[in-house]
């Protein structure tokens, strides 16, 4: 069985956009994503970060701590990138002639955030427009959010500006999928990705759980920390639904009727994740809620011992010291902060009209407070009851606080039988590519990764030109004001490596973007800018695997050095 079907135009847009990945592309064909976590897991920029020192002695430490290198490594060597002039920009109306064959528009607008979705009151609030860069082009414009391979994030170094690696949310959801399973260990089962209209991120079946979040990882203790950076987090979740799911067995879609994940499997993750994003109400949490909600701290104070006796101090002053510190004045380390605040910031007597926090957290050693029972909460009710708040709408705000009920797809699906990807993090590399290879034919994902994988000895021609000549607008747009020439010169002059090893190629934005490329490379960037320019001309690249020509016929030649072995592709490939 073939997946790939070169004389169907469905297939032939299903593999050029598992080249491409905007997040359009991958939100018309979810399995593309997951073929891009295969495609980072064959990459042998994948594997050079086990011999990084700061790998070493990873077999010592316990799945946590091994996931916390990844993601201090990531920190270190990526930034978060969102800049809409690095892929360029197409329109709503292009983008929906290319997939009116398989979603309405109507469809799209309640679920994609470049075709009208918007999510709640926040995303309102905000203007998203405004808010993604977009209010200085017309609501018909939309940006290509392209996913980038480990290779194009890590080649951000070659771009000015950028002293790293980069990558937009999904690249770094999918990047985190892939380092997680190479450089931790972490099995492909315990990782799962979840796709929001406006954002990415995995959650990780490692002890109570952890969320991906772009660069960062936020454990369920740190989900409940009232900080910004958690409340940054939380948007996602809080604010949209969740519109796809995926693991190793396939994907579940809010949209589509049918689902190809492992229907157990899918259960286990909503309970887990249900219960990430729940947790009881303890004196720590209640502290962490007045962190977030710093206009109802002014009806609270913190208790002290000084020399002997009891001091009171403002609990405003307090969080605000927390500033400063690594102690909170929500956990065990509160009264090494309240140490470091000078002594005259302290009264000799409680002040009045505010709960003392510590007198709170005494109730609450003896009488725990469950989010789902009610009677408990009523009694927590009664000691939080005062003058300076509603006590009805601080508990309702912090049952919120306390609860987050993620929209997730619904489970009246068309269930198809799963083919789970299985792959084992201690095999070598060369064991995992063979494997891959070899569910080709019985599994679409894998066969869809060979493109997104870019290795063009072992994907078809045919999608990787239609995304280079369709869908590569800066290097375009960049050489406006040159004449094919001095864009044929201006590539040569460029180095002569390739951002990716062996047969694999990189698309004309990316030879642009990173200034770099072998020959064949840069001759598929000079022809899709001279196409572009001259549509109604045959401008074809000839050649063998060592010499590229790209010329017009009866008129101009260019010719590049390659190094790649591939031959150019034929005429009956375009």
């Amino acid at each position: 069985m073939s997946y790939y079907d070169p004389s169907n135009p469905r297939s032939i847009e299903k593999y050029s956009s598992a080249i491409t990945l905007s997040d359009m592309e991958v939100f018309i064909f979810p399995e593309i994503m997951y073929a891009l976590v295969l495609a980072n897991i064959m990459s042998p920029r994948s594997w050079a970060w086990r011999s990084d020192p700061w790998f070493g002695s990873m077999e010592k430490l316990n799945p946590y701590r091994k996931i916390l290198r990844v993601k201090q490594y990531i920190m270190d060597h990526f930034a978060f990138n969102l800049d809409l002039d690095t892929w360029g920009l197409t329109t709503k109306q292009r983008e929906m002639g290319r997939f009116s064959g398989f979603i309405d528009e109507a469809t799209l607008a309640q679920s994609n955030a470049l075709f009208g979705y918007e999510g709640d009151k926040y995303y309102f609030d905000i203007d998203i427009r405004r808010h993604f860069g977009l209010d200085k082009y017309t609501s018909e414009i939309i940006p290509y959010w392209k996913t980038e391979t480990i290779e194009a994030m890590e080649a951000f170094r070659f771009k000015p500006g950028y002293p790293a690696g980069a990558g937009e949310c999904v690249s770094l959801s999918t990047l985190y999928a892939s380092a997680l399973f190479v450089a931790a260990g972490i099995p492909l089962d315990d990782i799962y990705l979840m796709a929001t209209p406006l954002h990415s991120q995995n959650f990780v079946d490692i002890n109570d759980g952890i969320i991906t979040n772009n660069r960062r990882i936020v454990t369920k203790g740190m989900w409940f920390n009232g900080t910004e950076i958690s409340a940054k987090a939380q948007r996602a979740l809080l604010n949209e639904r969740v519109t796809i799911v995926m693991d190793n067995t396939g994907w579940i879609h809010t949209v589509y009727p049918h689902a190809t994940m492992d229907r157990a499997r899918y259960k286990a993750f909503c309970d887990k994740l249900r219960g990430y994003l729940k947790t009881d109400i303890t004196f720590e949490i209640l502290a962490n809620f007045l962190r977030a909600n710093s206009r109802l701290q002014r009806c609270f104070q913190f208790m002290h011992s000084v020399s002997g006796k009891s001091r009171y101090i403002e609990a405003e002053k307090v969080y605000h010291y927390e500033h400063n510190y690594k102690f909170k004045a929500s956990d065990s380390t509160r009264s090494q902060l309240l140490q470091e605040i000078d002594e005259d910031e302290f009264y000799p007597e409680p002040i009045s009209g505010r709960i003392i926090l510590d007198e709170l957290e005494s109730y609450f050693k003896d009488n725990p407070v469950y989010i789902d029972c009610l009677c408990t909460i009523d009694g927590l009710k009664t000691r939080l009851c005062h003058t300076c708040f509603n006590v009805e709408e601080v508990i309702k705000d912090l049952i919120a606080f306390c609860r987050i009920e993620a929209r997730l797809p619904g489970t009246e699906k068309q269930w198809e039988r799963p083919n789970p990807i299985e792959i084992d993090p201690s095999w070598p590399r060369e064991r995992v590519v063979a494997h891959v290879e070899s569910i080709r034919r019985s599994n679409p994902i894998a066969d869809l990764a060979f493109s997104s994988f870019r290795d063009m000895a072992r994907a078809p021609w045919r999608p990787f030109l239609k995304a280079a000549l369709e869908r590569s607008p800066v290097s375009i747009a960049n050489t406006a004001d040159l004449d094919i020439a001095q864009v044929a010169v201006k590539l040569d002059q460029m180095p002569g490596e390739s951002i990716y090893d062996g047969t694999r190629l990189a698309q004309p934005d990316e030879v642009w973007n990173f200034s770099r490329g072998d020959g064949l490379e840069k001759a598929i960037c000079l022809l899709n800018i001279w196409r572009h320019r001259e549509p109604r001309d045959e401008i074809m690249l000839s050649g063998d695997s060592e010499t590229i020509r790209v010329a017009k016929k009866e008129g101009a030649e260019f010719v590049f050095a390659s190094s790649k072995g591939l031959p150019p592709p034929g005429p009956e490939e375009f």
